[in-house]
């Protein structure tokens, strides 16, 4: 699966599981632009990827803001004269009381989380359907679309979303080439991982907590020009954890 010479959009870049798959596609030959809020830490990070030899770039982007995607997709074009592949990663986490969730709480999750998923890629799928070889969007989703604890609904309703919109775009964009797939993680450590309990790593038929490479790898495989018949899928990607049973003794 080789990506020289394509150009790779990864949103919410600068830390987390987007920083994993912004490295993964960097190593993988391909250009990779870093949009995110986090200026300082995109712009180090775009840094150091350049340093060690590959082609990256930092676009300051709020995906809730439509003239801020039109500015990350212009600046896009204008440096590299093509986008083939975007990975719509960036989102925020909020738990809360239904009782005390405001509409304003409810509505910026939906803006972040989802809307944006739909901006993204209309903007970038505008350019992506010029291309020869059409293009690959990536919807980062959650197993959270599929399991609940209390106090998750705007998040559970955005990833929710994502799934449905993912198979959705694939079926819109089918005649351009464009495939379109979601990743539902699990639990995916982008913290100190070396903190992990034994229990943590034993909710996992893998026997382990996942990692942002676990995620990188996955849209690599997605995304790759050959793999073109997988389209309109959503991808689990949570060690098995799903689909353990776990019964408390």
């Amino acid at each position: 699966m080789g990506f020289a010479n394509k150009t790779v959009i990864v949103t919410g870049a600068s830390n987390g599981i987007g920083r994993g798959v912004a490295k993964g596609y960097a190593e993988s030959g391909a250009s990779v632009i870093l949009a995110d809020m986090d200026e300082q830490e995109g712009l180090l990070y775009a840094e150091e990827l350049k340093n060690n030899g590959h082609e990256a770039m930092f676009v300051k982007t709020d995906v809730r803001k439509e003239a801020d995607i039109q500015h990350l997709m212009d600046i896009t074009l204008k440096t590299y004269k093509t986008i083939d592949i975007l990975i719509n990663n960036a989102g925020k986490v909020l738990f809360k009381s239904l009782y005390e969730l405001t509409i304003e709480e409810w509505d910026d999750m939906m803006n972040t989380n989802l809307r944006s998923v739909f901006l993204c890629s209309k903007a970038a799928a505008a350019s992506m359907r010029n291309n020869e070889m059409g293009g690959a969007i990536i919807n980062l989703a959650s197993t959270r679309a599929i399991m609940s604890e209390p106090d998750s609904e705007s998040y559970a309703a955005t990833k929710g979303g994502i799934k449905a919109l993912t198979h959705a775009l694939a079926a819109s964009f089918s005649k351009e080439k464009i495939t379109v797939n979601s990743i539902s993680p699990g639990w995916i450590e982008t913290g100190d991982y070396d903190s992990l309990r034994d229990e943590d790593h034993q909710q996992h038929f893998s026997n382990r907590v996942g990692k942002p490479e676990d995620i990188a790898r996955a849209c690599l495989y997605l995304t790759a020009t050959e793999n073109d018949f997988v389209t309109g899928a959503d991808l689990i990607v949570d060690g098995g954890m799903t689909r353990k049973m776990m019964y408390e003794e």
